[in-house]
């Protein structure tokens, strides 16, 4: 039967031609495999973006300066987070294969690299955030903002960011561990392990910010502190179920014994994960430039996209977490060298991922005008918060193809590609587009957004041909 051939051949593979029900259809089994991995993500990651939410409503009770201070920082952080994820990836296309070809040997050496990686990454960066934060939150404040204004915002910055540096250390050893727990497609934990530190941050929130219980009230330091306790409580969690004696994670035994990794192994980790770390440190720096250029139209501007970033990453948690999926389930088949499988997956894949944005849209274009209303702010916040939010609601299936396609471009190693499909790409378009836009045109920051996101459908329209040539479909652990 046509469904059930296969072959290791990439060339056989590449022109294997597949059924428009087959591409877009799976069978029980796919299904309930990509349930596996998907739910565990998608519960995690929703609860922690509600937690999220909680938190940003929590700081906006203190004030519009407060909480367009923590946004301004968190954009920054967002840089930092991005580069630890992508300089995982790399070791992670390897850890996926190589678990998916039942090498553990290869799994350990994959984390040893993610660790050393991680390590290198977060010294160096908490170094360069300490000593250059004036400067960079200085960035996002807009020259036409009252002087008062000013110095409390950058006040509230820099208190913020001084605590949030503390938090780097546990949040990249957790995603050492997370990540691989992943990649082998056991993802309970690292979800128990979130959740549990979503609770802890939730409850110190509230007794931090406002001083709950005889505690003192310590605005946004409080929050800081709050998530500083959390991740440690997450790292905690996932370095005991890691080492436990019957644990469900056999790579970790014994993985930290010595930090070798063999040195051809370690170059081509390396070739693979340059590109990704790139991609993900200029794809990041481009939405914080975004979101510098959108500043210029007023402080008011961030503090509606703040609202608006965290409203909707609720609803795009679906497609987010469909798309990361693709690359765990479709890098496993490749390197158990099961290639149409691979490639029908992917098409799956990218299909349940565009198919969930039709309900999580509608949804989200629904809350849109209720959510931005329990924050203590000003009524045009809250009014340019929902017209951003009704722009992503409208654009999240062109997103969601354009990161599935990521994902899957990325599971056979093909790490160049993504770089210039990802971070080239908003170089290239977005940022040039969103800086004459909001600097040299009279249109409303509203209209700026919806063309600058709108500007995607280029990105998918490459995403699609990519995957349909079939170049990402390789077995890069093969001979390894």
């Amino acid at each position: 039967m046509i469904s059930t051939f296969e072959t290791s051949n990439r060339e056989e593979a590449i022109r294997y031609k597949f059924t428009l029900k087959e591409c877009l259809i799976g069978d029980a089994d796919f299904y309930r495999r990509a349930a596996t991995i998907v739910l565990p993500m998608i519960i995690q990651n929703t609860l922690s973006n509600i937690v999220g939410l909680l938190d940003n409503v929590m700081v906006g009770q203190v004030g519009t300066l407060p909480m367009s201070a923590v946004a301004i920082v968190n954009q920054i952080l967002f840089i930092f987070y991005l580069c630890i994820w992508g300089s995982l990836a790399g070791a992670g296309i390897f850890s996926t294969q190589f678990f998916g070809k039942g090498d553990m040997d290869g799994v350990r050496y994959s984390i040893r690299f993610k660790l050393m990686t991680a390590t290198t990454i977060c010294t160096g960066a908490v170094i360069f955030l300490f000593l250059a934060k004036e400067n960079l939150i200085s960035l996002y404040i807009s020259k036409e903002t009252l002087d008062a204004d000013r110095i409390a915002t950058l006040g509230y910055g820099m208190s913020y960011l001084d605590i949030m540096l503390i938090g780097l250390i546990p949040f990249s050893l957790t995603q050492v561990y997370s990540s691989a727990m992943r990649e082998s497609g056991k993802t309970t934990l690292p979800m128990a392990a979130g959740m549990i530190a979503m609770v802890v941050n939730f409850i110190f929130n509230g007794l931090l910010i406002f001083g709950l219980f005889g505690l003192p009230k310590m605005g946004v330091l409080g929050a800081a502190i709050a998530t500083v306790i959390s991740r440690f409580t997450e790292l905690m969690i996932v370095m005991v179920g890691a080492h436990k004696k019957d644990s469900k994670y056999p790579f970790f035994k014994g993985v930290f014994t010595t930090l070798y990794v063999p040195w051809s192994l370690a170059k081509t980790i390396m070739f693979k994960s340059l590109p990704l770390l790139c991609n993900e440190f200029l794809w990041s720096l481009a939405q914080a430039t975004l979101l510098q250029q959108y500043s210029v139209r007023g402080i008011a501007v961030i503090a509606a996209m703040n609202i608006s970033g965290t409203v909707s990453q609720i609803f795009n948690e679906v497609f987010l977490s469909i798309g990361n999926s693709s690359g765990i389930i479709v890098g496993q088949e490749l390197g158990a060298d099961k290639l149409v499988s691979a490639r029908r997956t992917a098409w799956r894949m990218a299909a349940l991922s565009c198919a969930s944005t039709l309900v999580m849209g509608s949804l989200l274009a629904m809350f849109a005008p209720i959510i931005p209303q329990i924050y203590n702010t000003e009524p045009e916040i809250r009014h340019l918060a929902t017209k951003c939010i009704w722009i992503v609601a409208l654009c999240m299936p062109i997103n969601s193809f354009a990161n599935v396609s990521y994902f899957i471009m990325r599971s056979g190693g093909k790490t160049a590609v993504t770089f210039v499909f990802d971070s080239c790409f908003a170089w290239a378009v977005s940022v040039p587009a969103a800086f004459f836009l909001a600097r040299y045109t009279a249109l409303p920051v509203v209209t700026v957004f919806m063309l600058v996101s709108l500007s995607e459908i280029l990105k998918c329209i490459i995403g699609f041909l990519f995957i349909r040539s079939g170049v990402w479909v390789r077995n890069i652990v093969k001979t390894a």
